[in-house]
């Protein structure tokens, strides 16, 4: 008989098993995810389950033998969901969203409004005797409608012995109703006992309202999570044409395959990957590479899907369909790198697994001993002791620490034009050591435009030549034509009539005006092979600018250079002030570009930036940001196109250009709406500012349980006959709450 070692043989399945992400419904907070993440990885054939809080996803590696239903119903056993064998699970996933939120807001809303006229009688009126009733009637639909999902996910969590802020949330709410609920109808209970039957609907109410509230603010962050993957999706089209026998068919993008001829037309997204085979045109790769020039693209040329074609027709043959091409890559990398992290661990929901079952024990240990050495009111203030400690030990303040200094911090980004969409990464921000930042559109411009125009010495007649070179320009579709044009409008030229025009693939244009003279724009190739003479002043200041690394384009007619044009794009007037500030801060800084090396050089010089790298793809920026974080440094990645989308969503912090590509945007979980990179560190100071009202925030709502439990359970009744009633009990806590909304309040007024 063959000996199977069990632990090799779960070592090889590994590497043959299935690794998806699904999107979960159900979770409520971080400590949901735990339990989603320890039900799947206790599921047998399960080898690795990854729960990402932020946007609801599990991705999980199973053994190929296992179907997604059979995840799904291990944790519908438990109260949790994975959308499955659906066409768009993104979509689904949004739509529930959507809906739960809603449903929340109308809940939370309800609640306040019932709550209100509670807290007032019981507060205020607290010896009108009808008040009781009407407090009972109004704390009913609150508890039991509003605030059900509290009890139905403690219920849930309960049978499988986990514990969440849920369960504190209920029991304190229940046993406080509970106890209520025997006061008001056996009040002579305790006035026969000499003990005045106080009710405390108020306190249960008032927990639920203020916890539906921070639920309902998770939420909404959560409804507006990335879209990202969506939109990289939406870069392909759902159908294209195809040349078959010689006939143009339209067919659906999940029908191509290798070997199709496609065929391209103006303004039109590249469907697939593969390589030109008949046409040329202009296409704008920025996604790709970062680069704002579209490419020529000829016979034998390679294009990706999800590029856009500009001016020109071409075919093409398919090469790599499906899941195989580079934009499917990329979505399936930034699916990955988001999943991979770590879930958003909410401090409150750590603690609260320990904390839960702490406070019942001290609750339980408090009536125990009542019971045994209270002497002749032992019972009542067994019991009004242990009640006292349950709702004094409410999370409300613990829920209300992070929300709230979050809240405020991201209202307060706003107002200085940082958009921060992601928790995690403002209280992230402040541990920043290491920044990237990608050249096109962050440091520079992102805009081609022509930076320096040198004529030919004692050239007479040159605004008829800027006329002729403005004719030319508006007729050629390379993108660097459309710098001229835009330079040439800003003086006010007008353009002349030209004959005849010509494009020279590669090289440039040629064009003939009304006298029969031809003229020509386009690189220094053309000249040459035209033999069109340069001046030696000309071409030294032509090599001059090539080594600022701008590209320079020559105007002649048919015998001599009339002039020469560099075009460049544009470094932000703020961008070397914001990188000096950083790097006084002691953060590094470096930047990646998909841009050829002298270029990155002159753009590096430039703005005082020691470490860059140019010629860099996609994926060898977000290798970088792992090597960086293997390195032990935290890591904030800033871009603004789509090749930075797989970076971004691999780095601790990301940051977005506000003028950049949608997607970009929606992977980062900072967008800077003016594109100033000053406003960088304007956002990790925010970020320090905001972590320390957190902690402080924390440590009052910490030392309020601390200090309130053990008084609740009556550790000073010994010394000086003090006994905490539960009604003091609720308005510790409602005040341990105040005081942490105040504190947060404090950052409102902080100058960053």
């Amino acid at each position: 008989m063959e000996i199977v070692n069990v632990f090799e043989t779960k070592s090889k399945d590994y590497k043959k098993g299935i690794k998806e992400s699904f999107p979960v419904t159900g979770m409520t907070c971080a400590a949901c995810a735990s339990s989603v993440e320890s039900i799947l990885e206790h599921t047998e054939g399960v080898y690795n389950a990854s729960v990402n809080f932020a946007n609801s996803s599990v991705l999980v590696e199973y053994d190929n033998q296992l179907s997604p239903n059979d995840l799904q119903n291990a944790l519908r056993a438990v109260g949790y969901d994975l959308i499955v064998d659906v066409e768009n699970p993104s979509e689904v996933q949004q739509e529930l969203q959507q809906k739960h939120y809603q449903d929340i807001k109308k809940r939370t809303l309800w609640s306040a409004i019932l709550t209100l006229p509670i807290f007032i009688l019981g507060m205020f009126f607290m010896q009108w005797e009808p008040g009781k009733w009407v407090s009972l009637a109004l704390t009913i639909p609150i508890l039991f409608w509003f605030g059900r999902s509290f009890f139905i996910n403690a219920y849930k969590q309960a049978k499988y012995g986990k514990a969440n802020m849920d369960t504190l949330v209920a029991l304190s709410t229940g046993i406080a109703f509970l106890f209520s609920v025997f006061n008001t109808f056996f009040s002579e209970f305790w006035l026969s006992q000499g003990i005045e039957p106080h009710v405390y609907y108020e306190a249960a109410t008032v927990i639920i309202t203020f916890i539906s509230l921070g639920k309902l603010l998770e939420e909404k962050a959560k409804s507006n999570t990335s879209s990202a993957i969506k939109k990289l999706m939406g870069l392909q089209p759902k159908t294209l044409k195809i040349i078959e026998n010689g006939e143009e068919k339209e067919i659906t993008i999940s029908s191509v395959q290798v070997g199709q001829t496609i065929l391209v037309r103006p303004g039109e997204k590249i469907p697939v990957d593969g390589e030109v085979l008949k046409g040329n045109s202009y296409v704008d790769e920025s996604m790709i590479t970062g680069e704002p020039v579209p490419v020529d693209k000829t016979k034998g040329e390679k294009v990706f899907a999800g590029t856009v074609n500009q001016k020109g027709s071409f075919q093409f043959t398919a090469e790599k369909v499906g899941g195989e091409t580079l934009l499917s890559q990329i979505i399936k990398m930034v699916q990955e790198a988001q999943g991979s992290k770590a879930p958003v661990q909410k401090l409150v929901d750590k603690i609260a697994g320990i904390f839960v079952p702490i406070v019942l024990s001290i609750s339980i240990i408090t009536f125990i001993v009542w019971i045994s050495v209270g002497g002749d009111n032992a019972f009542s203030q067994a019991l009004l002791t242990s009640v006292a400690v349950l709702v004094i030990a409410c999370p409300c303040a613990l829920g209300l620490a992070t929300p709230t200094a979050i809240m405020v911090g991201i209202g307060k980004g706003a107002e200085n034009n940082i958009l921060i969409k992601d928790a995690e990464s403002l209280e992230l921000g402040h541990k920043v050591n290491a920044i990237i930042l990608d050249k096109t559109g962050t440091i520079t411009e992102g805009k081609p435009l022509v930076t320096d125009v040198f004529w030919k010495d004692k050239l007479k007649g040159q605004n008829e030549y800027k006329q002729i070179l403005l004719a030319i320009e508006t007729q050629s579709e390379h993108p660097l034509a459309e710098a001229v044009v835009n330079h040439l409008k800003e003086q006010n030229i007008e353009q002349t009539e030209i004959l005849s025009f010509e494009s020279i693939t590669g090289k440039g244009v040629q064009a003939e005006v009304e006298n029969s003279s031809k003229y020509y724009v386009g690189n220094h190739k053309l000249m040459v092979e035209k033999n069109i003479e340069i001046d030696s002043s000309l071409k030294q200041t032509a090599e001059n600018l090539e080594e600022q690394a701008k590209t320079v384009i020559f105007f002649g007619n048919e015998k001599q250079v009339l002039a020469i044009l560099a075009i460049a794009d544009k470094i932000k007037e703020t961008s070397k002030k914001a990188i000096a500030t950083l790097q006084e801060r002691g953060i590094e800084v470096y930047m990646l570009t998909g841009d050829n090396n002298k270029t990155a050089a002159a753009v590096a010089k430039e703005v005082g930036i020691k470490n860059y790298k140019g010629e860099v793809m996609p994926s060898d920026k977000a290798s970088f940001v792992e090597k960086l974080q293997a390195d032990g440094k935290i890591v904030a990645m800033v871009g603004d196109g789509i090749n930075d989308s797989h970076a971004l969503a691999q780095a601790n912090v990301s940051i977005a250009m506000g003028k950049g590509s949608d997607i970009a945007m929606d992977v980062a979980k900072m967008t800077l709406i003016t594109s100033d990179l000053q406003s960088i560190p304007k956002a990790l100071e925010l970020s320090k500012r905001t972590v320390l009202g957190i902690r402080q925030n924390l440590f009052w709502a910490f030392i309020y349980n601390i200090i309130g439990i053990p008084i609740a359970a009556g550790v000073l009744y010994p010394v000086n006959g003090f006994l905490l009633d539960p009604m003091i009990a609720g308005a510790a806590m409602a005040f341990s709450s105040v005081s942490v909304v105040a504190n947060s309040l404090r950052l409102k007024r902080v100058k960053l």
